[in-house]
């Protein structure tokens, strides 16, 4: 009955765990998402041609910086303007107003301010740009939620692993404190610590494991669910997200729930008869 206790007690605990791990990846996958959709507009002189502006490309597709670039000419920005606007503002101007540009979208880790400073001071050293244009309101804002986000997640991961310790090495003395004299007569016979100390290990790993495994098929259950009734869910949610999240479960069950049974036992083996009477 302990053990079942202890079992159900440890899936509980792996299945918040795994839901933290999971928030976590998911808030840097979407960090990242972000990060690579925010787009810089590089704008073009009207001297440079189509075979010019595609040569600009290549150049800055071997910048460490570039992820994805879009060419949008003179006349394809008149169209999409002409489509918001619901008129044609070359009517009435008698010329196309509009420049073509560049849309350029960056590498997570180069959308931050400082990385975006330096990067628009080198593309407008080139004579074919005339202006580089991006969000930075809108990019400094993004990067400090995310950094709130995750220091959020980070907090509430370790309060968990805490209290989950907590849970569980509780359970297992419970355990372990049924069988301190079974534990005090195998010192008496001669027994080693170690020798003493196996069987309570290894119901301990098995436990872990049989915990974590539970713990994936109810989170995969609720993921299949979950993708049943959005099956967009898999872009924010990436088979290997599942996978690190089933990993951690297993690791984090293994391991807590040894090191409590090793706590555990290493705590009664040290006392003498009459301690044990007197707990």
């Amino acid at each position: 009955m302990q053990v079942v206790t202890l079992c159900i007690s440890t899936t509980m605990v792996l299945i918040l765990l795994g839901l933290v791990v999971l928030s976590v990846l998911t808030a840097r996958h979407l960090s990242e998402y972000v990060k690579e959709n925010l787009t810089v507009t590089v704008m073009l002189n009207d001297t440079v041609s189509v075979n010019d502006a595609h040569r600009l490309c290549r150049d800055l597709y071997h910048r460490p910086y570039a992820r994805n670039i879009d060419y949008i000419s003179k006349e394809q920005a008149l169209k999409e303007q002409t489509a918001a606007m619901g008129s044609d503002p070359s009517e009435f101007l008698g010329t196309n107003p509009f420049s073509a540009t560049l849309e350029l979208q960056m590498h997570s880790e180069y959308a931050c301010r400082d990385s975006l400073q330096w990067i628009a001071k080198e593309l407008k050293a080139n004579p074919k740009v005339t202006d580089v244009a991006y969000q930075e309101d809108l990019m400094n804002k993004v990067n400090k939620n995310l950094q709130k986000v995750n220091v959020v997640l980070l907090i509430l991961a370790l309060l968990l692993t805490f209290i989950s310790y907590s849970l569980i090495s509780n359970t297992v003395r419970l355990g372990v404190y049924s069988r301190r004299f079974i534990i005090h007569t195998m010192k008496l016979v001669g027994a080693s610590w170690g020798f003493i100390r196996r069987p309570f290990m290894r119901d301990g790993l098995t436990v872990g494991i049989l915990a974590a495994l539970i713990a994936c098929c109810v989170l995969g259950g609720a993921f299949y669910g979950l993708m049943q009734y959005e099956p967009n869910i898999t872009t924010i949610i990436t088979w290997q997200m599942l996978v690190v999240t089933a990993a951690a479960i297993f690791l984090f069950g293994i391991i807590i729930t040894a090191l409590c049974s090793y706590i555990s036992v290493n705590r009664f083996l040290k006392m003498t008869a009459g301690e044990l009477y007197k707990i």
